[in-house]
């Protein structure tokens, strides 16, 4: 059995659905639709970032994932989300929701136009014969789940669009006539010899005259050659066995042709993974490229001078971010914190101020801001200013850590703030 036909096995069959479990480490829900357009109810998997459940009264909104086989690949998305926005002060993206989307006609819903041609004999033929049915879907996706995600949950406008294979076919067609749809999209080991090769042949027609502006695309290609190829002597073949990697190659090359659409573009090989083990290797690196801007590195002298420097390149980084990303984004929460509380302990008190004033302005309405303000007058023995920012804590979140705070404060003797007081920003 080759690689091809492994491939369009893949390809063609149902993929295994993750079993529900009752343990009690939770990465996500089940929400449901039901659809007037595609005539059945739909299962959402929806994973909710840890700030939003742990404080969802901060108000915070977050840019929104959506998944194609959501039945296979959301656990490691959401993981790996979890990973690069939050975990060790990582700022490779930022936390996002992540809406997964299961599949119930895998075939029908994720090609855009029925299939014509690299069929395996074995393949039921009746199937096949109900593909096509992938406008239909997008306009589910747009008509449909979108507003319904938009209107429970709190949702920046960036949205992100990740398929792989089929899903990789329909997020380029996505792309090619409805542009606008997504902010940023994904397509992974796309299959774009479908058809015989009928959305290639139109991206070659429509890409160069459309306008991209602001919207970024993210193409991963699997290695599914035979050990004698390599991918400058698979596209001189002719042969069906390498139709898959060969059309991959074309769309890159178009899309590398076409910088003047002003689409932000990556194409990248992976010789070392095949059409089943590349997706998490490919999120991983579009997460990277989609959010370039996002990153915010630390230097030494970041930490060596008891200054305002580090709020201050703080703010214009995120400002830069919000121009290439074109919503507003902000400087996380957690490691301007972690990082005001780490100035204290070194005593660079200047330093640690413009952190914890910088995160009040940008969470006013996060309790954890002000208990942290709190802690930084603490540690300069102003106990008025610290009452006064625990109690705005508190009146934001009831919390006994902060509670017994404000009791020891005002036990110690020390004056606590008049009702006109009001916690310093």
């Amino acid at each position: 059995m080759n690689k091809w036909f492994l491939l369009v096995l893949a390809v063609l069959l149902p993929l295994p659905t993750l079993a529900q479990s009752t343990q009690q480490i939770v990465i996500g829900q089940i929400d449901s639709l039901t659809s007037k357009i595609l005539r059945e109810k739909r299962k959402l998997w929806v994973h909710l970032p840890d700030s939003y459940r742990q404080e969802a009264s901060a108000k915070r909104r977050y840019p929104v994932v959506y998944l194609l086989d959501g039945d296979s690949h959301f656990p490691s998305l959401v993981g790996m989300i979890h990973q690069l926005s939050t975990v060790n002060g990582n700022t490779i993206c930022p936390e996002m929701i992540v809406v997964g989307i299961p599949n119930t006609n895998r075939l029908r819903d994720l090609t855009p136009t029925p299939g014509g041609s690299m069929i395996p004999s074995a393949a039921d033929s009746t199937r096949i014969k109900n593909s096509g049915g992938g406008e239909k879907f997008t306009a589910f996706i747009e008509g449909e789940l979108i507003p319904h995600i938009d209107s429970l949950y709190p949702t920046e406008p960036y949205k992100v669009f990740i398929g792989h294979s089929l899903g990789g076919l329909l997020v380029i067609n996505t792309l090619i006539h409805h542009p606008n749809l997504f902010n940023a999209y994904v397509a992974i080991d796309p299959s774009m010899w479908w058809a015989d090769q009928k959305l290639l042949t139109t991206a070659k027609q429509v890409i160069a005259s459309q306008n991209y502006a602001g919207k970024a695309l993210f193409v991963g290609i699997a290695n599914t050659m035979e050990p004698e190829m390599d991918t400058l002597r698979v596209q001189a073949d002719t042969s069906g066995a390498t139709k898959h990697i060969r059309s991959i190659l074309a769309l890159d090359r178009l899309l590398k042709a076409n910088g003047q659409t002003g689409l932000r573009y990556q194409g990248k090989y992976y010789g070392l993974d095949d059409h089943s083990s590349v997706p998490l290797i490919a999120e991983y690196d579009a997460l990277h490229f989609i959010f370039a801007s996002y990153r915010f590195k630390l230097t030494d002298q970041d930490y060596e001078e008891d200054n305002t420097g580090l709020a201050d390149k703080l703010t214009i980084h995120f400002k830069a971010a919000t121009r290439q990303l074109g919503y507003p984004v902000k400087p996380p929460e957690s490691m301007v914190n972690e990082l005001g509380s780490y100035m204290v302990s070194q005593k660079k008190f200047k330093k640690a101020e413009s952190l914890f004033k910088l995160n009040v302005a940008t969470y006013p309405a996060s309790f954890k801001a002000y208990d942290s303000y709190g802690d930084y007058f603490v540690a300069k023995k102003d106990t008025v200013s610290a009452i006064a920012n625990f109690q705005k804590s508190l009146s934001l979140k009831e919390t006994s850590a902060t509670r017994k705070k404000v009791v020891a404060l005002q036990a110690s003797g020390s004056p606590g703030p008049s009702p006109a007081d009001k916690p310093k920003k």
